[in-house]
Parts: C-alpha cells; structure tokens; sequence
C-alpha cells in the first residue's frame, strides 16, 4: 500500500533525501534501446541541465546524480532557510522563471497599480509558491514533466512516460547519507558502463572532478522547449564538503571530499554477485588516477566553492587536476 508523500518527507526527522525515478513501457530515458537500436544519449543532458536549473531556483541543494538508460538517482538536501532572505518580488520571479502566473500575478510583475485587495492576493499566492519552492514534489514535478513531454515529442507518442510516482527515501544518518551518495555515484560502474567513477559521465562525481556545466546553453535549451521562461538566478554549485560535523547549523555535506573519493574507489572495488561491474582491483588510488597532488588538492578541497563559482554571464572555470 502506498503512503503518502508527507509521511515519506519529514524536515522534523531529515533533510537528505534518496530519490529515484523510473520510466514505464520499457521506454528509454537515455542510451541505446537494445529492441529499436535507437540511441537516446543526448536525453541525459535533458535532465542533467533540468536538475542543475530547478536547483537553483528551489531551496534545494543536489548532493548527487546519476542519469541511467531508463532511470536516473538524486540525493537531495531541502534548506528551506534559503528562501528566508528573498523578498515577495524574489519569489515570484523564481516561481515565474517557470510558470507564466496567473493575470494578476502578471499585470504585477508589469508595473499596473493595483487594488488593495489585488496586492493582498498577490502576497497570498506568493506565500504558497515560497512554500512549493521548498517542497521535493514540486522539485520532482518541474523536472519530470518538461522530459516527459520533450521524450513524447520525440518519439512521436503520447502517454504516461515516467512511473506513476517518484521514490523518496529518508537518509536519517552520516551513514545512510554517505553510503546513499556513493551508491549514486557508482550506478555506472556496478552497470558495467563504465570502468571507473570518474570516467562516469553525468553524474555528480564525474561534475566535481571536472566541471564542464555549460550554463547558457542549458538555459538557452530549456527556454527554446518553453520549460524555463526567465532564467536569472546564478547557478548554484552541488552541495560542498565540510571537514567537519556541526552541532549547530550543518550547511554543507559532513564530509571530507578526499576521504568521500577514497570511499568510493574502496566500496567500487567490492565484487557483488548481483551487479556485473566493479573498479578493477589492481587499479591504483582514485587521487594517483587523477594525478592530483597533495598541494593541488589542498587548493582544490579548501577553495572548492570559489573554484566552482559560475554566474549568469561567465564562463564556467575548471577545477584543476594538475
């Protein structure tokens, strides 16, 4: 029997969530369907280029991705505290970067003086849209929906494209958040994709190492299929490592990067008779494949978000390996 989505999200009890969603009628998200031959590899930028956009919109950070041929995994962090600081007028430019609103929000947004009750209406239906900016299944509706409708235009079909409902399961522990993390991150190895982590593309492993996120196309493609209307927000980088675990507010993953990478190439090295891929074990360390250096690394780990800083109107920098 299923539950309901508030007995499955519970900000009380956490605020890491391991979310998974699936396509039906063998439909292929990504990759080559085996039965058509067809390739549908261009898709996993699709959703990549949607979770990266809606995050910075939401109040809602990605802690991790993994798009796979029929299927893709989030781990995601609410922070409904990011939303305390924006301003009625902040919230509803989010929210219309991806819904027109309705006529009155937009005579507001035009500059028509309105009625006392007009703006009172206007404050009401702000306060529900900085409530949906902090909700998973708004998160979950705004990126699902737009791939739907491009995957149905493309293969000339209508109908359900994705599983009824999305998967959502509470990370309550530093445990069950790491091991989540890095069972996201290895998807493409235990599928026999690919040989390493970090020769994994499109997912939030291969995006720390190296960053190539180009944000204006992603933009320039989401506004061309009318699924972003007004994108102004800067984009937001994946949620950072901290060396540490706070008492007080924990604004980041309580984590060592290095150590998370360490913990990856290990558990990837772990033979499991129920998945056919894993790290080959006669490959060095993760940091000596990469060729990173101790002094690299320290700048690299203590300057991660000044490193990955992208704004509107820049192009995004490179995390440096050598």
């Amino acid at each position: 029997m299923t539950r309901p989505r508030k007995a499955l999200i519970s900000l009380a009890d956490t605020p890491y969530y391991h979310i998974t969603s699936r396509c039906v009628r063998r439909a292929y998200l990504c990759g080559v369907d085996h039965y058509s031959e067809q390739s549908y590899e261009h898709r996993r930028q699709w959703v990549v280029d949607r979770i990266r956009l809606l995050s910075s919109l939401f109040a809602i950070d990605v802690c991790a991705y993994a798009i796979m041929s029929n299927h893709y995994h989030l781990v995601l962090k609410v922070c409904p505290e990011q939303l305390d600081a924006l301003s009625e007028d902040d919230i509803i430019e989010r929210w219309c970067a991806l819904f027109k609103g309705p006529l009155l929000v937009q005579n507001y947004r035009s500059g028509e003086d309105l009625k006392p009750f007009e703006r009172a209406a206007v404050s009401d239906i702000a306060k529900v849209w900085r409530s949906r900016l902090a909700s998973i299944s708004w998160f979950m509706r705004c990126l699902n929906q737009p791939i739907a409708r491009q995957a149905n235009k493309e293969d000339g079909c209508t109908g359900k494209f994705w599983e009824s409902r999305f998967n959502s399961q509470a990370l309550k522990s530093e445990e069950a958040l790491l091991s989540s993390m890095a069972y996201v991150d290895l998807n493409p190895v235990r599928a026999d994709i690919e040989k390493t982590p970090e020769a994994s593309e499109y997912t939030s492993i291969r995006e720390r190492l190296q960053s190539e996120f180009d944000l204006q196309r992603a933009i320039d493609d989401q506004i061309s299929c009318g699924d972003i209307l007004d994108f102004r927000s800067e984009l937001k980088p994946l949620l950072h490592f901290e060396n540490r675990t706070s008492a007080q507010h924990q604004a980041g993953i309580p984590f060592g990067f290095k150590e998370y990478l360490a913990l990856v190439d290990w558990t990837g090295r772990i033979i499991r008779s129920d998945k056919r891929g894993y790290i080959e074990g006669d490959l060095p360390p993760i940091l000596t494949r990469l060729q990173i250096s101790l002094e690299q690394w320290r700048i690299n780990s203590t300057q991660f978000e000044a490193i990955h800083r992208r704004r509107f109107n820049r192009e995004p920098p490179q995390l440096k390996t050598g």
